[in-house]
């Protein structure tokens, strides 16, 4: 077997994107609005993150993936905590003042998110889990008989 050729990533490539851009007419849209939502999904393979008005308007969304993860590393604390540190600094360019967070799902990044958002300085109103437990479930299948 020949040689492997190790690919080495600059600088610019090794680093997550961390930092939300808007245009002006995006950021000149959404400067009234003074509450908001973020509802969090956190599942095995990903971890997403929405930010919404109090009418249910997609601001804002990110998530592992779109931050520079790939793959399994998606699914981790580490790649969750980089997503949620860009929501909050697209949180803090638009100025919001409360918040109210939603957050689904039993992935590895949902204990890391809620330890960040204890940290930042956000003022958050309300925290709820929204995860669907079944009730009762499915009808169990009948006796066989042979």
């Amino acid at each position: 077997m020949g040689k492997r050729r190790l690919v080495k990533k600059t600088a610019e490539e090794s680093q997550v994107k961390v930092g939300a851009k808007f245009s002006k007419e995006k950021l000149k849209k959404w400067k009234e609005v003074k509450e908001g939502r973020i509802y969090i999904n956190c599942t095995y393979n990903n971890t997403t993150l929405t930010l919404t008005d109090l009418n249910g308007n997609v601001i804002y969304w990110t998530s592992a993936g779109k931050v520079g993860f790939s793959g399994t590393k998606k699914g981790t604390a580490f790649a969750a905590t980089v997503a949620l540190q860009d929501m909050i600094s697209a949180i803090k360019q638009l100025g919001l003042e409360r918040l109210e967070i939603y957050i689904k799902g039993i992935g590895a990044g949902r204990g890391a998110i809620l330890r960040v958002l204890a940290t930042e300085d956000l003022n958050i109103d309300l925290i709820k889990d929204v995860t669907p437990i079944p009730f009762d479930g499915c009808r169990p299948p009948k006796v066989r008989r042979v």
